[in-house]
């Protein structure tokens, strides 16, 4: 029944953001002949500049651009009709980028679609993890990055939602560690990130979804994610142009399309014997708390970096038991997840996924992620953090150092619908974009030569 409950919700909206998006499309294009209301055509409305063939959205120089990366299930600028995944806050600056990443694509292989998407050239997942996953090594070319002077000397703020906080700490360390055949990168390429209900730390629902909490890699041979696995298998496989120009999992260089492995390679691929979810080399493996911990392992908060947190709950303590605090006030597709969440209790036979773990921190959150997971990156180790409770108690600020603050909110009430957040949103979105202007940059700024030679 819960199985039942949950497909059903997941799917309705779905598709309701999915036909809102079309019948906008539709609705704002102008009638120029027969063919214009074909579908085939009022889905090019939904490709980016650059699959139309117009020039794509190119900055240069400062001030330095605020960069949106989107979460699990999310998409950029250019897919579903042109909606926003972030309600429209891009627009509060001129110079924001919101790229397309793969939506069910592993960290890593997110992380290097980034790079490549503001630095331009043709993305290389690396050698190494491409052998390991099956997957082709090189994927969508850019023959002109959204931000090509991207260094040191010009670098960028990120805001990453949800999973997209993470995708911008991996990118982070990579940079960090050259690992960008060809580019001489550093860590002081990115000038501030700013982590909007971030999935730092793993989180709990994974294992309600149907990740095996023995493992956090594999899954229940009956749950949520392996309908969610057959559903992307078949789009992927059926391959409809018009229909992936509205949305893409980001699944292309597994090359799934039945042009390339035909009614056989479709079996294998449902039975999980090739593809993604054969490898592992996906989004849900890595949101696990195992999982977090292994991608945690080997990143750095780095000195040079501001580091801002915006962590989200919907529950409250009602006579020392976690409940959720409002009944209407939770989305209804997070509902359920926020009670079972509240509720969580590590199975006794399973090894405890880190030293020092306890049930009860885990109990709040925002009926996607656990609330103690949003703060700052804490497994293996403690990064260093502040509390926050009013913006201007961390001015001016340091880098470094994770400020973090905890708002009353559920995980997807600042993205896709500005409505739901009502005078909250503008609040939000205008601090992140105050604190980018106004209060993180570096202190010595780039040497003049002229003064360099005196």
């Amino acid at each position: 029944m819960e199985l039942g409950v949950s497909a059903a919700v997941h799917l309705i909206f779905g598709f309701y953001v999915f036909s809102t998006a079309v019948a906008a499309d539709i609705s704002q294009r102008p009638p120029a002949g027969p063919a214009e209301g074909a579908l085939v055509d009022v889905a090019a409305a939904g490709e980016s500049d650059e699959r139309r063939g117009a020039a794509p959205v190119v900055l240069d120089g400062s001030p330095p651009p605020i960069v949106l990366v989107h979460g699990i299930f999310g998409f950029g600028k250019g897919r579903l009709g042109g909606l926003s995944y972030f309600a429209g806050a891009e627009k509060k600056d001129d110079r924001v980028l919101v790229p397309d990443l793969g939506s069910l694509t592993s960290i890593h292989d997110r992380a290097r679609e980034l790079f490549y998407y503001l630095k331009g050239g043709q993305v290389d997942y690396g050698e190494d993890h491409s052998k390991a996953c099956g997957h082709t090594r090189f994927g969508r070319i850019y023959h002109t990055g959204h931000y090509p002077v991207w260094d040191e000397h010009n670098p960028v703020h990120f805001v990453g939602h949800s999973a997209g906080a993470q995708v911008v700490r991996v990118l982070h360390q990579m940079l960090a560690d050259k690992a960008f055949p060809g580019h001489d990168t550093s860590e002081d390429w990115i000038l501030s990130l700013t982590s909007l209900s971030g999935a730092l730390n793993g989180t709990t629902r994974t294992y309600y979804d149907g990740m095996l909490v023995e493992d956090g890699r594999s899954m229940r041979s009956i749950c949520l994610l392996q309908l969610c696995r057959i559903g992307v298998v078949v789009y992927d496989w059926l391959d409809i142009p018009w229909l992936k120009n509205y949305y893409n999992f980001g699944f292309d260089h597994y090359e799934m399309s039945r042009r390339k492995v035909g009614f056989s390679g479709l079996i294998d691929l449902l039975l999980g014997h090739t593809g993604p979810f054969a490898s592992g080399d996906w989004i849900l493996p890595d949101l696990t708390i195992q999982g977090s911990l292994k991608i945690n392992s080997r990143l750095r908060t780095f000195p040079n970096t501001f580091y801002f947190s915006y962590a989200t709950k919907k529950t409250r303590k009602l006579f020392g038991i976690t409940v959720p605090s409002s009944v209407l006030g939770v989305h209804p597709m997070l509902f359920l997840r926020v009670l079972q969440m509240c509720m969580w209790r590590h199975p006794q036979n399973a090894p405890l996924p880190y030293k020092g773990y306890r049930d009860e921190d885990w109990e709040d959150n925002d009926g996607a992620l656990n609330t103690i997971s949003m703060t700052h990156p804490r497994i293996p180790i403690e990064h260093p953090h502040r509390f926050v409770v009013d913006d201007s108690d961390c001015h001016p600020l340091q880098p470094g150092i994770w400020y973090y603050k905890i708002i009353e909110a559920d995980h997807i009430q600042f993205i896709i619908n500005r409505e739901r957040a009502g005078v909250q949103f503008d609040l939000l979105y205008d601090g992140i974009f105050q604190r980018c202007r106004k209060h993180a940059f570096r202190k010595s700024p780039p040497t003049v030569p002229n003064e360099a030679n005196q």
